[in-house]
């Protein structure tokens, strides 16, 4: 497994442009929340769980990959994941699985229409279009410049 230091070094390299790494602070973490809603909507048999439970269980399976490129983004996304699924819990209970799953797509929809935008001033192609884990890595690449403008390493 690539470290951290590996993954947010290759990630940088397609992210140097100024507006596009402004566009990624806006619309990665939107992005992230709309998938968690769209997940969120997937009927759950109440025989077995609750509603958000396959979220859950992709929110767990993404936590191994970050635990294993990090201790400390992975707790980081933890708390990332915990914020997004009580917001989307809120607003799953108000505004019901359909509603909520419209806003998430035309959330996704907007965001991803930035990113690309983004990537235009980039010059460069979004880094998913290599490697699909750059899916995964684009948050936690954030999360990883806020730990360390908060003085926190990873």
């Amino acid at each position: 497994m690539r470290t951290a230091e590996a993954w947010f070094s290759s990630y940088g390299r397609d992210h140097q442009n100024a507006t596009n790494r402004t566009i990624h602070w806006v619309c990665v973490p939107l992005i992230l929340w709309a998938a968690i809603a769209a997940l969120w909507t997937v009927p759950v048999p109440s025989a077995v769980g609750v509603p958000g439970a396959w979220c859950l269980l992709a929110m767990a399976a993404a936590l191994v990959f970050y635990g294993r490129m990090s201790k400390v983004i992975g707790v980081g996304m933890l708390a990332v994941f915990v914020v997004f699924g009580a917001a989307t819990q809120v607003l799953f209970a108000g505004l019901g699985p359909t509603r909520l799953l419209g806003v998430a797509a035309a959330v996704f929809v907007v965001a991803w229409v930035g990113q690309f935008i983004g990537h235009k001033f980039e010059g460069k192609r979004p880094s998913f279009l290599t490697d699909l884990s750059y899916l995964l890595v684009g948050p936690a690449w954030l999360l990883g410049k806020a730990l360390r403008r908060a003085g926190l390493a990873w």
